[in-house]
């Protein structure tokens, strides 16, 4: 069996299964996790079927007398406390390894922690993805444009059903919940297309749940954005909610995002922000307006 595994894995071509193609360090740790861990079990399992083959070959039934009474077998202290003791090691070289990458990959990676991160909030309905940038003030379906060597915040929720976000070149899954906000780091070190996915079955429109990630020089990413605000029609209310609407839809361009309109929680920096300066300008006109009273009062 182990040697049929051996010859079968010698014939698969590891660049073509996204998950173990990491593109950038996210999916490189992730990546670094899978393989120690399979070699762990791999490890744990030649010495489990070695101990098995033993057991059979030592203990199998055997031509004695019709009379023949085994010896009595008392337990063994030491024997106990060591196959008690391996599970618990093997649980804790899986434990820590697992636990440290979870909780570093909830933060900038490693190498790039004075790279500005760009911000992306992303929006599943059904079936399709929403992609806002609001600190360039774009809006796409169905793809997403991110410059590489940039670490890219991913604020995820839905509009519709649960959904999960998932670029296996890149880095691991998460969930998008409705009224529920999800943070996923995740960085491409070098230009390129990766496939992104739905990995939660959501209805009939689930296997064409699917976006493209484009990772661009930075100067190519910033003529984009330029060309998106010359070039692409402003998005309006009507086109947001026609968007959601369940059904398939290919890709879409707007200027101006949707975040000023609905308040949920993976926009709560922006709404704030948009908050602030909503407020500031309201007291800006109350004081003009102010100004203006007293200006024709003194007249």
């Amino acid at each position: 069996m182990l040697l049929s595994s051996i010859f079968l894995l010698s014939g698969c071509d590891t660049s073509k299964i996204a998950v173990l193609n990491p593109q950038g360090p996210v999916a490189q740790k992730q990546y670094d996790l899978i393989v120690y861990s399979f070699w762990l079990m791999m490890i744990i399992l030649v010495v489990v079927l070695g101990l098995f083959i033993f057991m059979v070959f030592k203990y199998r039934e055997k031509r004695l007398a019709a009379d023949y009474i085994p010896p009595d077998q008392h337990g063994n202290k030491w024997l106990e406390i060591i196959w008690t003791a391996i599970p618990i090691v093997i649980i804790i070289a899986v434990a820590i390894p697992t636990i440290k990458a979870n909780y570093a990959l909830e933060d900038i990676p490693k190498g790039y922690e004075d790279k500005k991160p760009i911000t992306i909030n992303v929006t599943s309905a059904d079936w399709k993805w929403i992609f806002s940038y609001p600190e360039q003030g774009i809006e796409t379906v169905n793809y997403v444009n991110i410059p590489e060597g940039t670490p890219v915040k991913f604020q995820l929720t839905s509009a519709g059903t649960m959904a999960s976000f998932w670029v296996p070149e890149l880095g691991g899954q998460k969930y998008t919940m409705p009224n529920h906000s999800m943070e996923l780091i995740l960085l491409a070190d070098k230009p390129g297309s990766y496939l992104g996915r739905n990995a939660n079955f959501n209805g009939e429109g689930f296997a064409h749940m699917d976006f493209e990630v484009l990772s661009q020089t930075q100067k190519d990413f910033d003529k984009w954005v330029k060309d998106v605000k010359k070039s692409a029609s402003k998005l309006t209310k009507a086109d947001y909610n026609k968007i959601l609407k369940p059904g398939v839809v290919g890709r879409m361009t707007f200027t101006g995002t949707h975040l000023p309109w609905v308040k949920a929680p993976h926009q709560h920096g922006v709404m704030k922000k948009q908050e602030t300066n909503q407020k500031q300008h309201n007291m800006d006109d109350m004081d003009m307006d102010m100004n203006m009273d007293m200006s024709e009062h003194q007249h």
